[in-house]
């Protein structure tokens, strides 16, 4: 699994259990219903990985024409993160190649990470004793597709105040610097890395002296990415402007999402 990602979820997940201490505990905790729907007019082949142990759904990824949905349930307390795949080719046996997101060169990924760039879902469900889900949309390993997170079937009032989408909703390959660029097959540019993943500096990869959130700051890639996704998350320690909370019964994940 990419080391940036492990980096970007692991301070995510101490948030979780840190803001979590102060949640009112539940009496019941259930599943909650994943959708993912394919708005983009190409086939995107979703994956899904269940981080720390936990379980990953849908055998790890699956196909899905455009205008095509799926879902799965998460059980209580999931944590895991779901990204676009896109510029695949799979054979009978389901290998084969993603241009940008693959995993190990798998269909159905089976707890396989996905190479970046790729666009993130992060989520992590709550549990009896700390009911709040959350959620967001990472760039912190660069862009392949817009996606948006959005609840549904919010309870009103108390934690649903919180709610709100997560999202890239724009395609940051069109304004992608030139040496930040991912080339597809036929020469298109299928994604756009990150700054740690094309410049591979500790500054830019919030590791080494730059490891703590006193010294990992935006810069001005991150700025730009933010000015054109400014509900997404842009580098390790951006948990505060795009970190989303909710108690929703089910999320819908949307690639290639209609703007808002």
């Amino acid at each position: 699994m990419p080391s940036t990602i492990m980096a970007a979820s692991s301070h995510l997940f101490l948030l979780f259990a840190v803001v979590g201490l102060c949640v009112p505990t539940s009496l019941s905790c259930g599943s909650t219903r994943i959708v993912i729907v394919n708005n983009c007019n190409e086939s995107v082949w979703p994956a899904v990985l269940g981080v720390a142990g936990h379980p990953t759904p849908m055998h790890g990824g699956f196909h899905l024409g455009a205008a095509e949905a799926a879902s799965f349930e998460a059980p209580c307390g999931w944590s895991g993160r779901v990204w676009g795949r896109r510029g695949c080719c799979f054979d009978k046996a389901g290998r084969g190649s993603c241009e940008t997101g693959d995993c190990d060169g798998l269909l159905r990924c089976r707890g396989a990470g996905g190479a970046p760039p790729a666009t993130v879902v992060e989520m992590t469900l709550g549990t009896a004793r700390s009911p709040l889900h959350y959620y967001d949309v990472s760039l912190v390993d660069g862009f392949n597709l817009p996606v948006s997170v959005v609840p549904v079937g919010v309870p009103r009032g108390g934690a649903a105040a919180a709610c709100g989408a997560a999202a890239c909703e724009v395609d940051l390959n069109a304004c992608c610097p030139s040496r930040f660029e991912a080339k597809g097959r036929d020469g298109r540019v299928a994604g756009c890395k990150s700054a740690c993943m094309a410049l591979g500096t500790d500054k830019y990869c919030c590791r080494g002296e730059y490891g703590s959130p006193a010294r990992c700051r935006a810069t001005l890639f991150s700025i730009l990415f933010k000015a054109v996704c400014p509900r997404a998350s842009t580098f390790a320690y951006d948990e505060a402007s795009s970190l989303h909370t909710c108690m929703a019964s089910r999320y819908l994940i949307t690639f290639c999402p209609p703007r808002r």
